[in-house]
């Protein structure tokens, strides 16, 4: 603050900044008058924070709070998918080999999905986690209002979610049994339903129905 108001950015960093490239002779040549422009910015010391943290294993939520950022895809323009969690569950969705299931696994391993969707995954890798799995659906698909471990063809999963699925089926088949004593039809229709796709979401993935299996 300087008598009331607040000091410009401008004042506080750009100014010192430039005067400082200058007495290093960190000059761009040109400019008004002869003089040149400093090399370094503001900006780029934000961009070389961030970068910073990515190489040495920060998480995306932490750069995002660091640079102020809203958006996680404004925090991978630094990450470039640097985060090794979100790496590691890329590469075990779209890498060679991964293992997974899922109505999108075909395609995935076809390698049918279209060029912009692998681009509009690799920046936004990190906004696909479900509960159960992954899904794949794009922007310009519209919102998605189906039941994602059922009838969705964006859904894919893979052997880390074996646990959640597990659980899942228990809760389902639980459901089942309430709605069967209530004489509830349709509903233990439902979840039996549910819990039939969940086993073989597991069987696909090569993963037991039950861990002691």
């Amino acid at each position: 603050m300087s008598h009331g108001k607040l000091l410009s950015t401008f004042y506080l960093f750009e100014t010192p900044i430039q005067d400082a490239c200058k007495a290093a002779g960190l000059v761009r040549p040109g400019g008004r008058a002869g003089t040149g422009r400093g090399t370094v910015s503001a900006h780029r010391f934000r961009h070389t924070v961030g970068t910073q943290l990515a190489e040495r294993g920060a998480k995306l939520h932490t750069i995002m709070k660091v640079l102020g950022h809203t958006s996680v895809s404004m925090a991978l323009v630094y990450a470039q998918i640097s985060d090794q969690e979100v790496l590691r569950d890329y590469k075990a969705v779209l890498g060679p080999g991964a293992t997974i299931a899922g109505p999108a696994a075909d395609e995935l391993r076809n390698g049918s999905l279209p060029d912009a969707a692998v681009d509009w995954l690799t920046t936004n890798f990190f906004k696909t986690e479900l509960e159960l799995g992954r899904c794949l659906r794009l922007p310009a698909e519209g919102p998605c209002e189906c039941d994602l471990y059922l009838t969705c063809a964006k859904f894919v999963t893979t052997p880390e979610y074996a646990p959640r699925l597990r659980a899942r089926r228990e809760v389902e088949q639980t459901l089942a049994l309430d709605a069967a004593q209530r004489g509830w039809e349709r509903e233990v229709e439902r979840h039996r339903c549910t819990s039939d796709r969940i086993d073989k979401l597991l069987a696909d993935l090569g993963q037991p129905a039950h861990p002691e299996e």
